[in-house]
């Protein structure tokens, strides 16, 4: 794991954490720092501080991006604000967690994200389509190719982050199906974060923003009260 987070007592509080609950801890104090050892050792995972001097956590979140790194990343933001949130997913984050945090939240999420990148150990208990996992799958005109993580509505194809794909996904394979927040979070995160917990919202409200087009019906529907539904009125 590589962490890189400028406040010392933060940072160093987090190493001893996460080594004692047994990650391997690569620690740095700037975004400069992060991306060299990025590029020198990959790591399976990356925990970014937002503000940082120099090189802050949503640009070493681009340029890995654009590099094609698809490791995943848990950001650590003081900014509460949705359009901050917003930006950190745009930037090609994977998940947040706002300062001040319990750091058995950051256990709990940096779980989650490690289990969606491991080949195995699938979660049960979600309905889906007799699809297989590989290959095509389509719904509501929009058309997913999973093995190559791509996805288009009509002809034209979507910019996906990995968590909204999979959101996406999700949603695709159980068209037409109301699906509760709790069953989409230990879907998608593997966790329930609860009821005050706004991160589902914005992520379904980023993925709106990339799938509506104008005079277009909408895909995603709310149920309040409930969850969320893909289906084309």
């Amino acid at each position: 794991m590589l962490l890189a987070e400028d406040d010392r007592a933060i940072r160093h509080a987090l190493e001893r954490a996460l080594t004692l609950e047994g990650y391997q801890v690569t620690a740095v104090a700037d975004g400069v720092e992060a991306l060299a050892q990025a590029h020198k050792s990959p790591p399976d995972v990356l925990l970014l501080d937002v503000m940082m001097p120099g090189i802050d956590g949503l640009q070493v979140c681009r340029v890995l991006r654009a590099e094609g790194d698809s490791t995943p990343i848990l950001m650590l933001t003081a900014l509460v604000e949705t359009a901050d949130r917003i930006a950190g997913l745009d930037a090609g984050a994977d998940d947040y967690v706002v300062k001040p945090f319990d750091v058995e939240e950051v256990f709990a999420r940096l779980r989650a994200l490690l289990r969606r990148t491991s080949p195995v150990g699938a979660l049960t208990g979600v309905p889906k389509t007799p699809s297989a996992p590989e290959g095509q799958i389509d719904a509501a005109g929009l058309r997913m190719d999973v093995q190559a993580r791509r996805a288009w509505r009509g002809t034209r194809e979507l910019e996906l982050t990995r968590t909204e794909f999979e959101l996406l996904e999700l949603l695709v394979r159980n068209a037409g199906i109301v699906l509760d927040h709790s069953t989409i979070y230990d879907r998608i995160w593997g966790y329930d974060f609860g009821p005050g917990s706004k991160n589902l919202a914005v992520y379904v409200g980023y993925l709106r923003r990339k799938l509506d087009e104008p005079g277009a019906p909408q895909l995603i529907h709310t149920v309040r009260g409930v969850g969320y539904v893909l289906r084309e009125d």
